[in-house]
């Protein structure tokens, strides 16, 4: 062994014993014989003699890399040297007569590296300089297996590397490909046809292996080639026999069975297609698919079949000619049985081809009325297929009840699967109404009526199909009951399925029910059962907690809809929930996995929608919601109190239980309207001022605890809409509390309450704001800078992105108290310090924000301080230097230097409007400042914008006038005319 093959091993090995440095330092020796001139003559001596398939290997990679990459610098002599070794090579030869090793012998990834060498020579030379590849090869055949299988390799690497239209093909590679293909075609493909055949022929009950691997190549080239030469009374009939002979290995009949696919696809006109598939005689084959449905070959014969029929399919939609559609229509309807049933009983990777091979089969029977016998049994068997397709694999039964990451991923799955099945259901339903309800019905009564021996997956699909059948009902025949749906949905009410502890089964019967609500708003006899379902442990009471959070959910949706329709059933729900409530607020949230939208904090909502109505009598509102509020309320002031000597993680638990019991009182509220609380039945208000006043001391208590200050805030946003003006009161304690930090966050928390106050009460606020106003101001603009927040790589973090939603969130609310009458608030003793720092923001916003409605919004805040501020009836101006500010710095930079960036595109439909808001200030500043505004305007934003005077004069008189329109269309022209002119001395941002 010598010092190329040690170095070649060291670089393959893979027992983990070859150092980092070692396998370097081999990788460097190899890379230095590669940059050999006689690298080629090197691989192929070595390829002659060494006995090391890893050698072996590494030359013919090196032979096919350095013909890749430097064939056009290769001398005449040396390509023929490595034209004639190689195809020696292929053709089991030796290239000195002597005992030299035989690369054939070799394993799998050696010859189809040698395949792919011959293949880079094929693309260089074939057929102008070696045209006698193919022809050269086909003697050698008789040679036996082993060239065989060299011959299949060198075809199917060349459709894999030149041909096959399964891969993406740079223009010179698809250039290449067409002259081999018209070449081969005019040259060898009939020579090689035959070659196939004879092989067949001879090793068809020898060596079935090689039989298939000559079908398989056979399969790829049969979509270029003359299809007369497979597609004859020789090929076909040798295919079929193949197929149909029972003692032949599956491996054999299955590629027989994929070469037959490949003659049944192939591109041709419509009315030649329907001649070859007539003349196929496939029903032979029919019968076949009954077997082993695990099968190799069943697998390959179910793909020929819906290919098969898909193909009839197109021929049926492509012809006119009535005959010639009566025999597809035949033919069609004779495969449609064994398509049906491979569908529904074999492994298919095809799901995609089947919906769409479904769905066009159904289309054909649009418009068609009355459907035919036969049309709607097909139509039966579809939704089986339906049926059959959504069901889960009960294999995953127990991931999927638990929902651990193999049941995670395979829901994932089946939801993204069963989208367009779906869609198909809903198509069959529109063709074909009574038979898709009757199947619907048919499932659901067979789900209801089962044993214990029923699977849970059966269960599911039927619900899943009559969930999915009301998503096609309109809101008349909802409420009506029109069809199955006043059979169906009391049966469905009155099921409990021996698999309702399953959690899928639970979560779509739930799903179901609440579908098809507004039956029951109509048939009030069946609200016991719908209370009944939610009630015990099909819905919240379920065993597994995300069914019953979900149930919780559903049931407070259901109570939203049924309202007022559910007053003489609240003691009964109150009795049931119980033990629900109680447990819900003293659960150790911390160890629970569930939150978000379905956190079980809805069971409160339902409860507070029940509870809150106006036809609840007074004294029994009093008491229910006395009965929740003052226990839940006195767990909060339990916990305050025993948090202050709890050590770290008994703190943690506390905190915990007390955003519970936040969440739960929070969501109790949501049920009782202003004008209930603060009207017709103020004691109810009171009891909510009560709770609020306990909640506010967690702000004192855990002023350094985010979680509980967002969720009082959060309940604070609540009671501003529930108790109106009356909780005025209670805003100073709460406003300074959530003040008392500084964060971006908490800021954002803090404007967004100022924004709802403000946009609740308008003016009312205006001592509130003046209080916060300026302790708001110094915070954010000690916070976010003065310019640009930093974007772009490395910019994407957690703390940017706070400052970026301090930054919109500060903008919106200056925007909310200029445009609520509030800009008085800017002008007070304490926040006039703040007027020049606050202007200069704006100032900078308006020109260069990258988000264009935040460039608005400041554009409408400089309008509305205009107008507040710039009245020309005072005799002195109300705000010193603020007209001069506006139409020195904003007009000019905003109005004019802005929107002559190139950046500024009008066709942008955000640009557009803003660009609008920018007009409208213009027209706003000449109604206020008049000629001050336009001398400035003209005489130095449009002079240092090089402006010609007719231009400018022109501007002057749109400005002054009262079309709108016009004078937005104009200064658009106007900006695009100076961008064309501009000549270098006025920099445009």
């Amino acid at each position: 062994m010598d010092d190329l093959e040690k170095a070649v091993l060291i670089i393959f090995d893979e027992s983990g014993t070859v150092t980092s440095v070692l396998k370097s330092q081999a990788v460097a020796f190899c890379q230095q014989i590669k940059d050999n001139p006689s690298i080629c003559r090197i691989c192929i001596e070595r390829l002659c003699f060494s006995k090391l398939v890893q050698v072996q290997f590494w030359c013919l990679q090196c032979l096919h890399e350095v013909l890749r990459s430097r064939y056009s610098g290769m001398s005449t002599e040396e390509k023929s040297f490595v034209r004639t070794s190689v195809f020696s090579m292929a053709c089991y030869e030796t290239l000195d007569n002597s005992n030299s090793v035989k690369v054939l012998d070799g394993p799998s990834y050696v010859k189809n590296k040698l395949a792919q060498v011959l293949v880079t020579l094929i693309y260089y030379e074939y057929p102008s300089i070696w045209s006698s590849i193919f022809v050269d090869f086909l003697p050698n055949l008789s040679k036996g297996g082993l060239v065989i299988d060299m011959f299949c390799r060198v075809l199917n690497a060349l459709d894999d590397e030149l041909i096959s239209q399964d891969y993406p093909r740079t223009p010179e590679e698809g250039v290449v490909s067409g002259k081999i293909k018209d070449a081969m075609r005019q040259q060898c493909v009939n020579q090689i046809v035959h070659a196939w055949y004879d092989i067949v022929s001879l090793y068809k009950n020898t060596d079935s292996e090689l039989c298939s691997f000559v079908l398989d190549t056979m399969r790829r080239y049969i979509s270029w080639i003359e299809i007369g030469l497979v597609a004859n009374n020789t090929f076909l009939p040798l295919l079929f026999e193949l197929m149909l002979v029972e003692g032949l290995p599956d491996q054999l009949r299955s590629a027989a069975s994929g070469c037959v696919l490949a003659v049944v696809s192939k591109r041709m006109d419509s009315q030649a297609k329907l001649t070859l598939l007539q003349s196929l005689q496939m029903n032979r084959v029919f019968g076949l698919v009954a077997g082993d449905v695990d099968s190799e070959f069943v697998s390959g014969l179910a793909s020929l079949l819906i290919g098969y029929a898909s193909v009839l399919l197109d021929c049926l939609k492509n012809l006119n000619n009535g005959d010639h559609k009566r025999a597809s229509t035949d033919l069609l309807n004779e495969v449609l049985p064994s398509v049906f049933y491979v569908m529904q009983n074999c492994e298919l990777d095809t799901t995609f081809s089947i919906v769409q091979f479904l769905s066009g089969y159904v289309a054909t029977m649009k418009g068609v009325s009355p459907l035919t016998e036969t049309q709607l049994f097909h139509v039966g068997q579809i939704l089986e297929v339906i049926r059959m397709q959504i069901r889960f694999d009960p294999m995953y039964r127990d991931n999927l009840d638990v929902l651990d990451k193999v049941g995670r991923e395979e829901e994932d799955r089946m939801i993204e699967h069963r989208k367009d099945l779906l869609v198909l259901l809903r198509t069959v339903g529109r063709v074909a109404p009574d038979v898709t309800q009757i199947f619907i019905r048919n499932s659901l009564s067979s789900a209801v009526g089962s044993s214990h021996d029923i699977n849970v997956e059966e269960v599911e699909a039927a619900l899943s199909l009559f969930y999915a059948f009301g998503e096609s009902l309109s809101d008349e025949a909802m409420r009506t009951g029109s069809g199955i749906l006043r059979e169906l949905v009391p049966m469905l009410l009155s099921t409990k399925f021996p698999c309702h502890s399953n959690r899928l089964v639970a979560l779509v019967y739930l799903d179901t029910i609440t579908r098809y609500m507004k039956f029951v708003l109509e048939n009030n006899q069946y609200i016991p059962l719908v209370l009944a379902a939610f009630l015990d442990d099909r819905g919240i009471h379920h065993s597994k907690v995300k069914v019953s959070r979900r149930a919780s959910y559903l049931f407070m949706r259901v109570v939203k809809l049924l309202k007022a329709k559910l007053v003489p059933f609240i003691e009964t729900i109150l009795q049931s929930l119980n033990d629900t409530v109680s447990q819900f607020t003293s659960m150790d949230y911390a160890s629970k996995e569930l939150s978000g939208s379905e956190d079980g904090s809805h069971i409160f909502e339902a409860i507070g929608l029940l509870i809150g109505m106006e036809d609840v009598p007074l004294e029994k509102q009093t008491e229910y919601l006395s009965s929740l509020l003052t226990p839940l309320c006195q767990q909060v002031e339990i916990l305050i109190v025993n948090s202050r000597v709890q050590n770290s993680e008994e703190s943690q638990s506390k905190v915990a239980n007390i955003q519970q019991l936040i969440m739960a009182i929070n969501a109790l509220s949501k049920g009782f309207s202003e004008r209930l609380v603060t009207a017709s039945r103020p004691a109810i208000g009171l009891m909510f001022k009560q709770t609020l006043d306990v909640l506010l001391q967690i702000l004192v208590i855990f002023p350094k605890v985010e979680t509980l200050r967002s969720k009082v805030t959060s309940f604070i946003h609540r009671m501003v809409e529930t108790l109106g003006s009356s909780v005025f009161p209670y805003l100073p304690k709460a406003l300074e509390q959530l003040l008392s930090e500084s964060e971006p966050k908490e800021l954002v928390g803090f404007l967004v309450l100022i924004n709802q106050l403000i946009c609740k009460f308008n003016t009312s606020v205006q001592d509130i704001l003046e209080n916060v106003y300026p302790v708001i101001a110094t915070r954010v603009f000690s916070i976010i800078p003065r310019d640009t927040i930093p974007s772009g790589p490395g910019s994407n973090t957690e703390e940017i992105r706070e400052l970026q939603e301090l930054q919109r969130t500060f903008y919106t609310f200056l925007h909310v108290v200029a445009t609520h009458g509030l800009s008085s608030v800017f002008l007070s003793a304490k926040s006039r310090v703040y007027l020049d720092p606050m202007m200069q923001l704006l100032l900078f916003t308006c020109c260069n924000h990258k988000d264009l409605t935040v460039r608005k919004a400041c554009v409408q805040i400089f309008i509305r301080l205009i107008k507040d501020w710039c009245n020309r009836t005072y005799g002195e101006e109300k705000v010193p230097g603020f007209q001069t500010f506006v139409i020195e710095a904003f007009a000019t930079n905003c109005c004019l230097y802005s929107v002559l960036d190139k950046s500024f595109e009008f066709r942008d439909a955000n640009t557009f409007v803003l660009f609008g808001e920018i007009v409208m200030a213009q027209k706003v500043m000449y109604e206020k400042f008049g000629n001050d505004f336009l001398i400035n305007f003209v005489s130095k934003g449009f002079l240092a914008a090089h402006c010609p005077q007719d231009l400018a004069e022109e501007y002057c008189q749109k400005v002054q006038g009262n079309d709108m329109k016009s004078l937005k269309s104009f200064y658009q022209s106007l900006i695009e005319n100076l961008r064309v002119q501009q000549n270098g001395s006025l920099v445009f941002r």
